[in-house]
């Protein structure tokens, strides 16, 4: 596996992001927050008040609270406490303030891809609905071709890479912090998941709109004890954040690259964390029942700056205020252990346990949404119920595999299978942007006229053009929308 890391893995890594991806992520966004306005900043108190006024989904759809966390559950997990802790170790107190850049300007490539997904979502055979990149680039851009690579990448990334990501962390923390062999921790996780994911998406949306918000909510506030205790430490916190970004200080000294290192390190782990962009996330927004699109890209672009700009600065606080000897920028990669170390040096060692539920559940609850993205895409390749046993069964021992292999080389297949993935969504999301701006002008205009914004699909001045055959036509529409008010 070593060999395979450094010879294979590695230098397409390195190509991947060093030449391409940071700029069109960054350029993506940029262009985006520009046709929108900076709707990320105009439309903020929207978002807040729509995640928390959804309702229940008719006829057998989710709400938009429940897509909410079945994307915040994908979202939040390792990138929020490994993913800091190696960009720290890696590119120094910069990578974070280069993971807020990212976060901030891909809440509009959130907004837009995830609204492209309720627009050309489609019905399921149990009550909810299917969408994604996969979707929006067969129905929009007409090219059932390049919807089945962007599907096998998601698969691959999400199916099998992310969630060897999210075990190894649980394996690492229970390993160092409490000496559980992996082998038990891998053969209990098999069993956990396993029960889960032959429950279907529903039963994720069950289990995650209930662990997700209490597992961000104890996180912050164990992250805001360790900022009262060291509340004079803060601006120089920030002031290290900052100035190491650029390369400069004592802060960037032990980083090999100083302003390379921090951007790269900074974007790869806040794409890992946050997803602005790389096209899962819509995933989980198609499924919502809503009454216009943009409601529900409202409250996944809510959850890229709750993942980063709240939870992964909390998890970077607390690192960076610890005491000497625990954070060093340039030593040895270090992952969920190392914030692990900085709460037990802050609030001592009997919170160890306490860190170690939070990793487990941060993690535990990504498998679970990152296998509902996966098992949508097999749904758009028409995966036969056979398929997709064997699909479900693979995944259970990929987890099972994950927690028992090395940190790098889980992480580095990790950072090649998103950056694909990511590279074929950005170009599908700007050829179809007109659609996602047209359905913001149209939902803008009926709130400045006071309605309780509907989306029409058919004679619609907003939008290129009609689409005829959708969920946003017929009865069925007219249903769901009654149900939403």
């Amino acid at each position: 596996m070593d060999w395979i890391q450094e010879s294979l893995i590695a230098p397409v890594s390195n190509v991947l992001w060093t030449y391409v991806l940071v700029y069109v992520l960054l350029g993506v966004g940029v262009y985006f927050g520009i046709r929108t306005r900076l709707v990320q900043v105009r439309l903020f108190g929207r978002m807040l008040r729509q995640v928390t006024s959804s309702r229940s989904g008719a006829e057998g759809g989710i709400s938009s609270f429940q897509a909410f966390a079945i994307g915040l559950a994908s979202r939040v997990g390792t990138g929020n406490i490994a993913g800091v802790a190696i960009a720290l170790t890696l590119g120094g107190p910069g990578a974070v303030f280069w993971m807020w850049v990212v976060a901030l300007i891909g809440m509009a490539t959130a907004l837009v891809e995830s609204t492209l997904a309720q627009v050309f979502k489609v019905p399921a055979a149990d009550g909810t609905f299917r969408g994604g990149p996969a979707f929006y680039i067969e129905r929009g851009l007409r090219s059932r071709a390049g919807g089945v690579l962007f599907a096998v990448l998601l698969i691959f990334t999400f199916g099998f890479s992310f969630n060897m990501v999210q075990a190894n962390t649980i394996s690492a923390v229970l390993s160092e912090g409490h000496g559980v062999p992996t082998g038990w921790t891998a053969l209990v996780l098999v069993v956990l998941t396993a029960l889960v994911v032959f429950g279907g998406v529903r039963r994720i949306a069950r289990v995650t709109e209930v662990v997700v918000p209490f597992m961000a909510l104890a996180y912050v506030l164990l992250a805001l004890v360790i900022v009262l205790l060291n509340v004079s430490a803060l601006g120089s916190v920030l002031s290290q954040i900052v100035s190491a970004a650029f390369g400069v200080g004592e802060a960037a000294a032990g980083i090999t690259g100083g302003l390379a290192a921090a951007l790269l390190n900074g974007a790869k782990r806040g794409l890992f964390s946050n997803e602005a962009g790389m096209g899962s996330a819509p995933n989980a927004a198609a499924t919502a029942t809503t009454s216009h699109p943009v409601k529900q890209g409202l409250v996944q672009s809510l959850g890229v700056f709750v993942d980063t700009v709240v939870i992964c600065s909390a998890t970077a606080f607390t690192i960076l205020s610890a005491g000497p000897g625990v954070y060093e920028p340039g030593a040895d990669v270090e992952g969920a252990s190392l914030t692990q170390s900085a709460v037990a040096d802050q609030l001592g060692s009997a919170l160890t346990p306490v860190m170690t539920l939070l990793v487990f559940v941060f993690a535990f609850s990504s498998v679970l949404g990152n296998y509902a993205y996966a098992e949508v895409n097999m749904s758009f390749l028409r995966a036969r119920p056979a398929s997709l046993f064997v699909f479900r069964a693979l995944v259970v021992a990929v987890v099972g595999v994950g927690a028992v292999l090395e940190l790098a080389a889980v992480w580095a297949l990790a950072d090649v299978a998103m950056g694909l993935m990511a590279l074929v969504n950005l170009v599908a999301i700007v050829l179809l942007g007109k659609w996602a701006l047209g359905t913001l002008r149209d939902y803008e205009r009926q709130v400045r006229a006071g309605r309780d914004p509907v989306f029409r699909a058919v004679g619609n001045p907003d939008l290129p053009g009609d689409l005829p055959e959708s969920v946003w036509t017929g009865e069925r529409a007219h249903r769901e929308v009654r149900a939403q008010r």
